[in-house]
């Protein structure tokens, strides 16, 4: 199973689409907000694919949840944008609420920095923005969930 996160397109929809088109096998698509309508018309186009979508500080009338749970194939995911979760400071709320919704992954954007940490069975990701980073180079992150284990790798563009 593949997924791909995204994440603070801030208006640049055709970004998220070269990222689609990019990673054309993947199973899943997850959306961490700021500019949700950047990918909305994109859940009718690419049919074949699963899309969660959260909304962010920056969607100002969210038309979808802040935080959501997946469950990919018994894998449970924490899927945020992180703003109401105090993540510019530290992961320790999203990591507590991702742990008491027992998943194994937690997601988030809003910092525009891109992370991978791994803490005691969870997994902490952030792609960072694919448009406007704060750490050198726009990016996203894929997810590879397999029986033997879960691979998360961040992406520049």
């Amino acid at each position: 199973m593949r997924i791909v996160v995204i994440s603070d397109s801030h208006g640049h929809g055709s970004i998220v689409d070269r990222i689609i088109r990019r990673e054309s096998s993947a199973d899943i698509i997850i959306f961490l907000g700021d500019v949700t309508s950047d990918i909305e018309d994109f859940t009718y186009e690419y049919t074949d694919k699963k899309f969660y979508i959260v909304s962010g500080n920056c969607d100002i009338f969210p038309s979808f949840p802040y935080t959501t749970v997946a469950d990919v194939n018994g894998t449970k995911i924490f899927i945020t944008h992180g703003h109401t979760l105090g993540v510019k400071s530290s992961t320790a709320t999203l990591s507590a609420a991702a742990r008491q919704s027992d998943c194994k992954i937690a997601l988030y954007g809003h910092t525009h920095v891109s992370n991978i940490k791994y803490e005691d069975g969870l997994y902490i990701v952030n792609p960072g923005s694919c448009a406007r980073s704060r750490d050198g180079g726009n990016s996203y992150a894929v997810i590879d969930i397999r029986d033997n284990g879960i691979l998360p790798t961040i992406i520049k563009i």
